[in-house]
């Protein structure tokens, strides 16, 4: 029994699980990235707090209105509000009524999503949860009296298979002891000694989340964070050392260069395969990650655009972490339910090609460019945009074989037929299939088996 105990723990070792993490980015940054990350594919962002009471511009209402000067938010508060209206005084309105953390479990269930992330404190500085370092500035304290993160992660762990993620922003705006270390050009730290740090220990020692997003503002480097600290504890004694997913901006040098999966910027979506995996952190409103009453119909992107740049996303190796504003009452506006859903829709058909691939050697059609390639193990997808029946697909990527079979996912109908393309690519006749027929709406998938071409893929960095 001690020689097989000696085996195991030796290849467990080796497999990465006993890896002892330095409080350096060379080591840091080998560490591998846990699989259920890059087998999840969409994750859903939530943007909810104090800003979500005005819900007006954006989640960034009180920068635009103190430091910005914003004229629109300045007519606005002169106008409803009382002389010497504070934003604080916007947190007594912020009661989540009709929050339900089933209810959202639920949605978000359907959307198809294997991961949500929900902010714990952003820049403003109210947190989401009791927290013992931001004393009468929680959402215990003031506002809803409730565990918002507690109460969610609960909800998502009890009723989903979901992974349930957390965003932290490391900066606030008007913290004073904040303002004091940028004063001093962040040669102090007293702002991350007795707030940052404690929070964030705090954080994952209470909610255990299997993703910590992190937020940053200003030019303060990771350093001054001691994020190579934290993220050496993260990874080497946390309660969720082996499981947990980080991002990249842990510092102003950080961003798109350090830290776990790349995010680089907000809507980050390049026209090319990257060396480590990255995230789309995106927005269904274009305009907003907060819930703001000022949007328009056209602020919204449709189910078509949100279809078009997930595949996208996918199909250049990263994830697209979604994101809905929650109302002020806890409520998610029927334009993003509908968004949610019909993505859900949309993956309960075409899901094979989404979940676990991995991209392949092209990931964009040359001849035909609303199709975008996913690949899993010896089978390649094409997804297609724009689907049309009826018609002959013409593809240049696709090297066909004499076992070549092409399925469309969902479809119960015979496979297709096709004929080889002098360049290598493939012909491929699309039936004419009744409209009622079609197996998913925005998109369609092909699956193609026996490709000659089929062994290629790309592997993305830790």
């Amino acid at each position: 029994m001690y020689v097989s105990g000696i085996i195991v723990i030796t290849v467990l070792c080796i497999c990465g699980v006993c890896a002892k993490y330095d409080p350096n980015w060379a080591s840091l940054d080998a560490r591998p990235l846990p699989v259920w990350y890059d087998d999840a594919k969409l994750g859903i962002f939530i943007h909810w707090g104090i800003y979500s009471v005005p819900s007006y511009t954006s989640e960034w209402f009180w920068n635009y209105w103190k430091v910005k000067h914003n004229k629109d938010i300045i007519t606005y508060m002169n106008t409803y509000y009382r002389p010497r209206f504070t934003y604080e005084d916007f947190a007594t309105d912020f009661h989540a009524a009709f929050f339900d953390p089933n209810e959202w479990a639920d949605l978000f269930k359907d959307s198809g999503a294997e991961y949500i992330v929900i902010t714990s404190k952003h820049h403003d500085g109210y947190s989401m949860w009791p927290s013992k370092y931001s004393v009468g500035w929680n959402s215990m304290a003031l506002g809803p009296r409730r565990d918002i993160i507690g109460e969610l992660g609960t909800a998502i762990k009890n009723k989903t298979s979901l992974h349930y993620g957390i965003y932290y922003s490391l900066s606030e705006w008007f913290n004073p002891l904040f303002l004091d270390d940028k004063a001093n050009n962040f040669t102090t730290q007293e702002y991350v000694n007795t707030k940052t740090l404690p929070q964030l220990y705090e954080l994952v020692k209470s909610y255990k989340p299997d993703v910590l997003w992190v937020d940053v503002l200003d030019k303060a480097l990771g350093s001054y964070w001691k994020a190579q600290e934290f993220l050496a504890w993260l990874y080497n004694d946390s309660p969720v050392k082996d499981s947990v997913v980080t991002n990249d901006r842990w510092g102003y040098d950080t961003w798109c260069h350090h830290g776990g999966v790349m995010t680089c910027h907000d809507r980050f979506l390049p026209d090319q395969l990257q060396k480590k995996k990255w995230e789309n952190a995106m927005t269904i409103d274009k305009g907003s990650f907060g819930f703001r009453r000022n949007a328009k119909l056209s602020s919204f992107l449709s189910s078509q655009d949100l279809i078009n740049t997930f595949v996208q996303t996918v199909s250049f190796g990263g994830n697209m972490l979604m994101n809905v504003g929650p109302t002020e009452e806890g409520t998610i506006h029927p334009i993003y339910e509908e968004r949610l859903r019909d993505i859900g829709n949309w993956l309960s058909v075409n899901n094979e090609a989404i979940k676990s691939s991995r991209p392949w050697t092209t990931q964009n059609d040359k001849l035909s460019p609303n199709v975008w390639y996913t690949k899993k193990q010896n089978v390649v997808y094409a997804i297609i945009l724009g689907f049309k029946s009826g018609v002959t697909l013409s593809l240049t990527a696709p090297k066909s074989d004499h076992d070549t079979h092409v399925h469309i996912l969902g479809y119960n109908g015979p496979q297709l037929t096709w004929l080889p393309r002098l360049d290598g690519g493939m012909d491929i006749t699309i039936p004419a299939i009744p409209y009622n027929k079609i197996p998913s709406n925005f998109a369609v998938t092909l699956k193609l088996t026996g490709l000659a071409n089929h062994s290629g893929s790309h592997i993305i960095g830790k």
